[in-house]
């Protein structure tokens, strides 16, 4: 038990040889955690035809592989992180008891449309394709950003500021396809190209930024902030939305037509109001990722 404790600290970066920028509660109690009361409004919009994978219970999928989305707390067995406490506000405000089911990605959507649980809060974006099979309500910006050493004076702020620049990027991500058709669009105008570089470890990608070796790392924003304020080794120098040129937003998500959806949606935008969305937030440093309102089944990301 205490070898897995450690070792699942260690894959996620919370035993760190520096002293950590940020205090994380990775206790099972979760104290900080908000709680709110139930939401009249949000009940009566259930739909009649709803049906709950337990009476009662607000069965959740996620993945718990990765801080601040989620991850295995000091037990080893509870999830914690920010979409745990999405799902706690969702829960609560509908008057259920909430329980978490830890999924694989790949998994999720047939688990959803099979009845298994009742909706999904996995840092999922919003696309045309997926509203075909599933509904959506709205909780976060899905945004990519540039992480730099913490020293640097970089700034980027439109494609023309990669230009020459040595750039990590995941492998068959989105980041690295709007990477890539930046520096055509740059390469075309006679600027110079952006040297991609590939690490498939984060602590190699790490040192390569901190000696020099890379300039800056592009990925999902949501992740690179909480790196960067548990380590203060980084700092984001440019942010833009993962669906650029398009906005994209991540979603809770239901089956389509299972009479959930515009409940959450309502569940969420009282949470916004009454402050409890932003300190789920904050406590995972992604306050720059909240949004103003939820909305059921927005426009989403087109099909490629």
């Amino acid at each position: 038990m205490i070898v897995r404790t450690i070792l699942a600290a260690l894959a996620f970066g919370i035993v760190a040889t520096a002293a950590p920028a940020q205090t994380l509660d990775l206790s099972p109690e979760q104290p900080g955690r908000p709680r709110p009361e139930r939401d009249e409004a949000a009940i009566r919009l259930i739909s009649e035809n709803a049906r709950l994978a337990r009476n009662g219970v607000l069965t959740v999928a996620l993945t718990a592989t990765r801080l601040p989305f989620g991850a295995y707390a000091t037990d080893t067995k509870t999830v914690v992180g920010s979409e745990p406490d999405i799902a706690q506000l969702v829960a609560d405000s509908l008057g259920l008891r909430l329980e978490l089911v830890p999924v694989a990605w790949a998994d999720w959507p047939l688990g959803l449309t099979s009845g298994k649980y009742d909706a999904v809060i996995s840092n999922v974006t919003v696309t045309e394709q997926r509203k075909e099979k599933f509904d959506f309500s709205t909780y976060r910006k899905d945004q990519l950003g540039f992480y730099a050493k913490a020293d640097s004076t970089l700034s980027i702020k439109e494609p023309k500021d990669v230009a020459g620049l040595r750039v990590i990027v995941g492998a068959s991500t989105n980041q690295e396809q709007i990477l890539l058709r930046w520096n055509q669009q740059n390469v075309a105008q006679g600027l110079k190209p952006v040297e991609v570089q590939y690490y498939d470890d984060d602590v190699l990608r790490g040192l390569a930024i901190q000696s020099g070796r890379a300039d800056v790392y592009l990925g999902p924003n949501a992740i690179a902030a909480f790196e960067a304020a548990r380590d203060g080794k980084t700092k984001l120098v440019g942010t833009f939305s993962g669906g650029w040129p398009l906005v994209a937003e991540i979603a809770v998500t239901t089956r389509k037509g299972g009479g959930l959806a515009d409940a959450i949606t309502q569940a969420i935008n009282t949470q916004i109001r009454n402050g409890n969305y932003a300190k789920a937030l904050a406590r995972w440093n992604l306050a720059p990722e909240a949004i103003e309102r939820s909305q059921t089944n927005p426009p989403g990301l087109r099909k490629s």
